[in-house]
C-alpha cells in the first residue's frame, strides 16, 4: 500500500517511512494546499482538510496539524502555533511568560489519513512545561522552549529520543494501531 503524506515537510515522509518500517506500507511526499479554517481544535482543521482533499479526488493519503497549548494562556497559541512561531517567534511566546509560575504546557498532533474510503483520525499529545529561555540547537520551532520532562528542552535531545516521546510520535503509535486494528497492515 502507498500512502501520500499531504504536507509541505517532507522531513515528515521520512517520519512516517521509519515509524512504519516493515509493515507493508510506503509512503509518498505530494504537496496539494488545502485551507486550514480558523477553528478551535486541531481535530477540525484536520477533519476540514481530509474533506476537502477528499472533494479533489485524493485517495489513500494523511495529514497532520500540530500545536503547542501553554496552560496560563487558555490554550494558546493552539491551532495558531504555526503563525505565532512565524510572528512572535519563541521570544514572543517566552515574553507572555514573564513572571509566570504556572508554566504547564502540552503539544498536540493530530492525524488524519484515509484508506480505501475509511477515515482514521488520532490525537497525540506530549505534556511539559515552558522553559525560562530558549536551550538547544537541535529540532524546530517550539522546541528550544519546551520541555517534556523539566530538564531538557526538545532541542536538546537526540531526534530519536525526541520521536520516541514527542506529541507526534504518539500520535504515529496511535495510528499504527488503529490501522492494524483495522486490518490495514
Amino acid at each position: 500500500m502507498i500512502l501520500k503524506v499531504v504536507t509541505s515537510n517532507p522531513g515528515k515522509v521520512e517520519e512516517f517511512a521509519e515509524a512504519f518500517s516493515g509493515m507493508g506500507i510506503d509512503f509518498e511526499h505530494i504537496r496539494i494546499p488545502y485551507d486550514e479554517p480558523q477553528v478551535s481544535s486541531l481535530e477540525e482543521v484536520v477533519e476540514a482538510g481530509i474533506k476537502e482533499l477528499r472533494n479533489k479526488g485524493l485517495s489513500d493519503f494523511l495529514i497532520d496539524d500540530s500545536g503547542m497549548f501553554v496552560d496560563h494562556l487558555k490554550g494558546f497559541p493552539g491551532v495558531y502555533s504555526s503563525y505565532v512561531q512565524k510572528t512572535v517567534g519563541n521570544d514572543g511566546v517566552l515574553r507572555l511568560m514573564d513572571g509566570v509560575p504556572d508554566r504547564s504546557a502540552q503539544f498536540k498532533c493530530c492525524i488524519g489519513c484515509c484508506v480505501k474510503g475509511e477515515t482514521v483520525i488520532v490525537t497525540g499529545v506530549c505534556p511539559g512545561s515552558i522553559l525560562h529561555e530558549p536551550r538547544g540547537e537541535g529540532g524546530f520551532g517550539y522546541d528550544p522552549i519546551f520541555s517534556p520532562d523539566g530538564e531538557r528542552s526538545f532541542a536538546e535531545m537526540p531526534l530519536s529520543e525526541k520521536n520516541g516521546i514527542s506529541h507526534r510520535g504518539r500520535a504515529i503509535g496511535l495510528l499504527r494501531k488503529e490501522l492494524g486494528e483495522r486490518g490495514f497492515i
